[in-house]
């Protein structure tokens, strides 16, 4: 008995369509994780944080060879100082403000560190499909504000610069490059629900990432099923032209 060539094209599709599902779903994770973050991604407002900034290479041919992190300089740290990382060298630029900053508790800034510099040495520089973290300690944590944007400049050895800047909309659709965000929790433990929600967040280390993972694994079944559904009308189909 011959098979309908229908039969067989919806087994086809079947295998297809479940085969497509899996490398989708697997992309999603690897996308969500390709951002330069902080970790920890809250602090205490009037506290010294230490803040690490995990840096991975997207580029399949280019290793990561410099690393710049923006500091704000209209709600500053007085005092920043970096964790050495091997095979690499820093700076911190410290920039006279335009105008003085008056905290809450009382102290005028006139200058503040503004920038973060890290240069890898000859051969040291994080290949495709790795990452490398730099930390600083910075404070006090300014207590004018509820969070603090961190832009990042990544560059590569084929001179290439990707710039971790954007803000992310109303809508919470998350950009292409986000800019990485500390959140600032008063140091008088109000707002108990904004700290809940951004310790939710950090227990994932990015709410994005949380999400991702989730929907990986949901869709990892799905796509199995997919797959599996098909194999087996394949098999039917050629079970019944035999």
């Amino acid at each position: 008995m011959s098979v309908m060539p229908s039969a067989r094209r919806r087994a086809t599709r079947a295998l297809a369509a479940g085969a497509a599902a899996l490398a989708l779903t697997l992309a999603v994770p690897l996308a969500a994780q390709a951002h330069v973050r902080v970790d920890p991604g809250q602090a205490t407002a009037g506290s010294y944080a230490v803040l690490t900034f995990r840096v991975p290479t997207e580029s399949a041919t280019a290793s990561t060879t410099k690393v710049v992190v923006d500091l704000p300089a209209d709600h500053p740290f007085s005092s920043v100082s970096y964790q050495p990382v091997p095979g690499w060298t820093a700076k911190v630029v410290t920039t006279k403000l335009d105008k003085p900053v008056e905290t809450k508790a009382g102290a005028t800034i006139t200058e503040a560190p503004t920038q973060v510099t890290w240069t890898a040495e000859s051969g040291h520089g994080v290949a495709p499909g790795q990452f490398q973290q730099f930390t600083i300690s910075a404070g006090p944590v300014p207590d004018d504000v509820t969070s603090l944007e961190l832009p990042a400049h990544q560059t590569y050895s084929d001179g290439s610069v990707v710039d971790w800047d954007e803000k992310t909309p109303a809508s919470g659709e998350e950009p292409e490059h986000p800019a990485p965000v500390l959140q600032v929790l008063p140091a008088d433990g109000s707002a108990t629900g904004t700290a809940d929600a951004a310790a939710s967040a950090d227990d994932s280390g990015d709410g994005a990432s949380g999400l991702a993972v989730g929907l990986g694994i949901g869709g990892l079944v799905l796509g199995a099923a997919g797959l599996v559904a098909g194999v087996v009308a394949l098999r039917r189909t050629r079970g019944a032209a035999a």
